[in-house]
């Protein structure tokens, strides 16, 4: 009897239970002018995950450069005008019409290696279709970490306090400068948005965690972007090249001077 129990149990857990293959990374392999860097896309942000993947298939990613790259801060790529860029051309504005609704976790954070998204400023802090970034960063201590932790509130602070109703009138005016290129009077709306983001204070403060304070004074990254910037994947092989690309020279908008562009980004499961 005990036999047949324990069968039973097993054909339920069979049946009900998750498949392993369910829990399963998708894994992406980069290949740039640098060298392959293996990236896993976190299955707790599906909507980065599932997005980045058609994007992948798609070929969307191969040619581009990357345009933007930051030494001890990150280096990011996916802007299509960057495929056929000259020399000296300004980049990072290019995208696809439509933006991926943020995915924050609390355990998926800006530690050397990860995969984030890009965005511009916008009160939802919906990611870019297809610009996206790489952390190389750096080693924080106590003393820097609490000071990044004082700039990720006040990231917090500005984008509640765009969210609390008392200040719509506000933000809808700001919407219709911007939709009326009204630059003036965007930048008197957004200045005072920011005056009273400086104050606003009915949000959940947020706090590093004690276990990814000990990362950032280990291995690294960029503390300050945590929980306004999605993270959606990491680095599996491929850290030095990640580093290689960090060093190269850029001009004064930090795009580099000698091109270094991806080659293809293919899904390997």
């Amino acid at each position: 009897m005990k036999i047949i129990a324990y069968c039973v149990l097993v054909l339920l857990m069979s049946c009900s239970g998750k498949n392993s293959s369910d829990d399963q990374r998708k894994s992406i392999e980069m290949v740039t002018t640098k060298g392959t860097i293996v990236l896993d896309l976190y299955n707790e942000t599906p909507l980065h995950r599932d997005n980045f993947i058609k994007l992948a298939k798609e070929a969307a990613f191969d040619s581009l450069l990357f345009h933007r790259v930051i030494q001890n801060f990150m280096i990011q790529a996916g802007d299509p005008d960057s495929k056929y860029a000259q020399p000296g051309d300004t980049l990072g504005n290019g995208d696809r019409k439509y933006t991926v609704p943020a995915e924050f976790r609390q355990n998926l954070f800006h530690k050397k290696g990860v995969l984030a998204a890009a965005r511009d400023g916008n009160p939802e802090r919906a990611s870019s279709a297809m610009q996206f970034y790489i952390v190389q960063g750096r080693i924080f201590n106590d003393s820097t970490l609490d000071r990044a932790e004082k700039r990720i509130n006040g990231w917090l602070a500005q984008h509640y306090s765009y969210k609390d109703p008392a200040n719509k009138s506000l933000v809808d005016e700001l919407k219709a400068a911007e939709d009326n290129k009204d630059n003036e009077r965007s930048k008197m709306l957004r200045d005072s948005l920011r005056n009273i983001a400086k104050s606003f204070t009915d949000f959940a403060h947020y706090i590093i965690p004690d276990d990814q304070r000990e990362v950032y004074k280990t291995i690294g990254g960029t503390p300050h972007l945590d929980q306004n910037y999605t993270v959606f994947g990491e680095v599996t092989s491929g850290l030095a090249v990640v580093d290689s690309i960090a060093a190269v020279k850029t001009n004064s908008l930090d795009r580099p001077l000698e091109d270094v562009r991806i080659l293809s980004v293919r899904v390997m499961n």
